[in-house]
């Protein structure tokens, strides 16, 4: 199983449940398909680079797994058919990214889910 980071922006509109539903939903829709949730991160409402859809904030928030590489494109689907998702990257992680990425959030204080 390889090691993947997501990052997701979700539209300023929403209230503090609706987006914590959401990430639910992809958080269950990895665990549905076989992996294994690392570590989730909710960075808060934060100002964008550039206006995206007239908006100029969002929610945004990671999410480290483990999963077969098949989860990547049912997990892009989903982001793309979601509505309140307004950007969205996953990137597979390297062994140095993901030492680095045990080491921030040990110096954070960042929860392991695992």
């Amino acid at each position: 199983m390889n090691k993947y980071e997501t990052v997701f922006i979700l539209t300023p509109v929403l209230s503090d449940d609706q987006a914590k539903e959401t990430v639910k939903k992809f958080e269950d829709l990895i665990t549905s398909e076989g992996g294994k949730l690392t570590s989730r991160e909710d960075w808060g409402l934060k100002k964008l680079a550039y206006p995206i859809q007239k908006k100029t904030t969002g929610f945004y928030f990671l999410l480290d797994f483990q999963a077969d590489g098949s989860i990547i494109n049912k997990l892009e689907v989903a982001f793309k058919r979601d509505e309140r998702v307004m950007r969205f990257l996953t990137i597979r992680m390297d062994e140095h990214h993901a030492e680095y990425a045990v080491k921030r959030r040990t110096r954070n204080n960042i929860p392991t889910l695992a």
